[in-house]
């Protein structure tokens, strides 16, 4: 009897491929396990078994697989039930969430490698290019295509190597690489021959002449003491001696070498007892437990410093003392900083992280960890990708600042968010999962409301310090009355100033990185725009270059206008860097420091900058909305907002939902230890109602308004929404695709079709984009408006014409 196997491959492919196999690797196979095979010519894929059967595929000859990758399964039962959810409620591949899934070192691909064919003797045939390839050759056993890349110094490679498989110069194969490499730390012991009792004087009768030798083995019985295993770097330092004396031991086999496998990061931390609550935390942790009594999920209203952390720590020692696992999400990679800290105090090694910062290895050895339940892995922090991890055990998940928009991945796909899917994972392991936030979102406010999730409030800051006074400062009377200096006016000045000569702190927030992000010619108008999108560049003054914040093209700075030749460039708006040197200028003896995408690029980037504030080093901080979600300092007394308008003038139904989020989060940045904090908020429009609300950080207001105006122009919570984008590098093409959708989903859904429309900025690395948003009314059925669209999509790849357009569906668009 034949046996076969369904495959999951990476690729952006709706359904799975079905390969043959012995009877033998039937029996050893399991589900979620590896395998390598090759798909379409010559490319090999590692594909995951989802289903071992003997039913042959009808429509194609089952290949057989290349080999087997793992021993057990990598991937859990649990985990491709989730998965299933996902890729059918974000209308994706399952292959796009097996790729965004697994740590890529997991995901082996092949790699063309080039030989020579010792056959081939004519080198006179071959063509310069092809000449130097098959030079290489001869000091070479073998080529990859990026060293062919290297040595020609040219991107286009393959017609080259394909002239030289024609003339018979060359032979290709595929090969399959493992990327992930255990770290292993080398420890040296003493050979067997000797035994550490009797053979000291010996040993150092025998080196009488090697004086280096000689220290080094004394160092050795020195360090034998410790009763530890001893590590080669270790020796090496204490005796002063190299690696190449210690060689030289290990050859005379007085020594020897030995490997021990380890992780590469680890939390080291004492587990001490944990904070005792208030009653207002007590109150509200007695009052979750009683709520997961009945409900799955509950939401933590919680106002900023309410000290909602020590209420999830309670929580989650209760759910470790029953032996099982914990996901704590977070937002932001800034804030997984801080919270390690704070976590690793109380519960020690148990703590991993999961995040994009992290290398290809560590991700792995995390993955591991899970996988084996082991005690390291026992509370897992991390962002959104956190929730595909393979836990066997989970007891619960916290997801803390619920309403950020960083839980929503927007490309690629799966265009998932993550508090959704945590939602999914927490009822597949039957565990409960707290929201956490200060500014719930009107979806899960509204859930709460009527009774589908578990609802807490927890209204008193920690220590019952006051909420901050908030104040509106009107920028359009100061520049009236000539009372601004640069962007900030005389009342934000004498507030910083004052907080300075008190030796507290200031944050500053602007929501726009650079010097400024529009540069205008006075005489003419024109502005400098990106080439491949439809934005003008951004100004940087530390490097003095323009920059595209889309697709990262760069410029330097001209000198004159590239249209009529004038040199009065002037800069219009501001960004992070400005308000740096300005600050800088106006504070000349203090320390301004600065917190965006530009000044965190590494791996520890936001380690380095938090810790510097935290230390005190940093007097004024000037950040972008990485500094709005949940840090704590302690000794900030005054936070300034310095362009509150950009927030809510902004075409999108959330805008002022956002805009209040983001004003109250960054807000509760102040006065969070022993004084009322003081917030202050420049803005053209004092009078806005979300200004007011803000001022008063009154949340049902803002809830019960927005969500008026939800139910009137039928969006969320009440409407659902899928957004499909069209894009192509040619306009017309994209134009007539567009057209053609927005005729065929009008005639299944009719006026809850919106559209086409062009997005703000309509032209992104050289692809033309347009929108068409579909409002699903609350008794429409969600999976029949799925298969409606399925459906339209599939004819519309038929037709010749639009096959090349990228045609993309995000579910829960917002």
């Amino acid at each position: 009897m034949s046996h076969f196997i369904d495959l999951i491959l990476p690729i952006p492919i709706q359904h799975t491929f079905t390969y043959a196999v012995s009877e033998e690797e039937a029996n050893f196979l399991q589900k979620g396990m590896r395998v390598a095979v090759s798909f379409g010519k010559s490319k090999m894929y590692t594909g995951l078994v989802l289903n071992i059967h003997t039913n042959a595929p009808t429509l194609y000859e089952a290949k057989e697989i290349h080999q087997i990758l793992d021993e057990k399964p990598l991937v859990t039962a649990r985990q491709l039930e989730h998965w299933q959810w996902i890729s059918n409620y974000y209308m994706c591949a399952l292959g796009e969430v097996y790729r965004a899934s697994l740590p890529s070192a997991f995901l082996l691909e092949s790699e063309t490698v080039i030989f020579k064919n010792d056959a081939f003797l004519d080198s006179a045939v071959l063509t310069d290019d092809e000449f130097l390839v098959f030079e290489a050759l001869q000091q070479q056993s073998q080529l990859t295509i990026h060293q062919v890349v290297s040595i020609l110094g040219k991107k286009k490679v393959m017609p080259i190597v394909n002239g030289l498989i024609k003339k018979s110069a060359i032979v290709i194969k595929e090969e399959i690489y493992e990327q992930y490499k255990p770290k292993l730390i080398k420890y040296i012991r003493l050979h067997k021959n000797y035994t550490s009792d009797d053979s000291l004087g010996n040993l150092l009768a025998e080196l009488s002449n090697a004086k280096k030798q000689r220290e080094a083995v004394l160092g050795f019985f020195q360090l034998l003491t410790t009763k530890k295993p001893i590590k080669a770097k270790d020796l090496e330092e204490r005796t002063g001696v190299s690696a190449t004396i210690l060689k030289s031991l290990v050859t005379k086999d007085i020594f020897e070498f030995y490997h021990i496998q380890t992780d590469r990061v680890q939390f080291k931390g004492e587990t001490n007892d944990l904070k005792v609550l208030n009653e207002f935390q007590e109150q509200a942790l007695a009052d979750i437990k009683e709520t997961f009594k009945e409900k799955e999920v509950t939401l933590l209203h919680g106002i900023t410093s309410s000290g909602k952390t020590e209420v999830y720590t309670k929580l989650i020692q209760e759910v470790l003392d029953q032996g099982k696992q914990v996901l704590f999400l977070l937002p932001e990679i800034a804030l997984t900083t801080q919270i390690i800290v704070r976590l690793q105090f109380y519960f020690g090694e148990q703590i991993s992280v999961f995040h994009s910062k992290y290398s290809i290895n560590e991700r792995v050895e995390v993955w591991n960890n899970v996988l084996e339940n082991k005690p390291k892995a026992r509370i897992i922090l991390g962002a959104r990708s956190a929730v595909f991890l393979p836990f066997s055990n989970l007891g619960l998940i916290v997801v803390d600042e619920e309403h950020e928009t960083s839980y929503k991945q927007f490309d690629p796909a799966p265009r998932y968010n993550a508090r959704d899917a945590a939602i999914v994972l927490a009822k597949i392991h039957g565990a409960k999962i707290l929201l956490g936030s200060a500014t719930p979102s009107l979806e899960t406010y509204f859930n709460a409301q009527q009774n589908k999730y578990g609802f807490v409030e927890l209204n008193r800051r920690h220590g019952n310090v006051q909420l901050p006074k908030i104040e509106l400062i009107n920028v359009k009377e100061k520049f009236k009355k000539k009372e601004m200096k640069g962007h900030f006016s005389d009342r934000l000045l004498a507030l910083i100033q004052e907080a300075l000569d008190l030796k507290e702190q200031v944050i500053l927030f602007q929501n726009r990185r650079g010097y400024s992000p529009v540069v205008e010619c006075k005489t003419c108008g024109v502005s400098p725009e990106c080439p491949n999108c439809d934005v003008t560049l951004t100004f940087h003054k530390f490097k003095n270059e323009l920059r595209c914040h889309y697709c990262n093209y760069q410029r330097a700075m001209p000198n004159s206008c590239g249209a009529c030749g004038s040199n009065t460039l002037d800069t219009k708006g501001f960004g992070t860097e400005q308000i740096e040197l300005e600050l800088k200028a106006l504070f000349p003896y203090f320390k301004i420091g600065r917190m965006d995408l530009d000044t965190t690029r590494g791996k520890h980037g936001y380690q380095k900058i938090i810790g510097a504030f935290e230390a005190k080093e940093i007097d004024v901080l000037v950040g972008t909305q990485m500094l709005s979600k949940g840090l704590d300092f302690e000794n900030v007394s005054l936070v300034g907002i310095l362009n509150a308008d950009t927030m809510l003038n902004f075409p999108d139904f959330r805008a002022h939902e956002r805009g209040y989020d983001m004003m109250v989060q960054v807000s509760g940045r102040a006065g969070r230890s022993k004084k009322q904090g003081h917030v202050a908020i420049q803005t053209y429009n004092p009078f806005h109602q979300i200004l007011q609300q803000v001022a008063t950080t009154n949340y049902t207001e803002m809830y019960k308004e927005q969500l008026q105006d939800r139910w009137q122009y039928k969006y969320p919570p009440y409407y659902r929404l899928i957004k499909i984008t069209l894009k192509h590098k040619d306009y017309i093409k994209v134009d007539s695709g567009v057209n053609w959708l927005f005729k065929a989903l009008y005639s299944s859904f009719g006026e809850h079709v919106l559209g086409p429309t062009a997005p703000v900025v309509s032209r992104i690395r050289n692809q033309y984009i347009k929108n068409i948003v579909i409002k699903i009314p609350p008794k429409q059925s969600l999976a029949n408006t799925k298969r409606q669209i399925t459906k339209i999509k599939n004819t519309f790849d038929a037709v010749a014409d639009f096959r090349p357009i990228r045609f993309i569906i995000d579910v829960d668009a917002y």
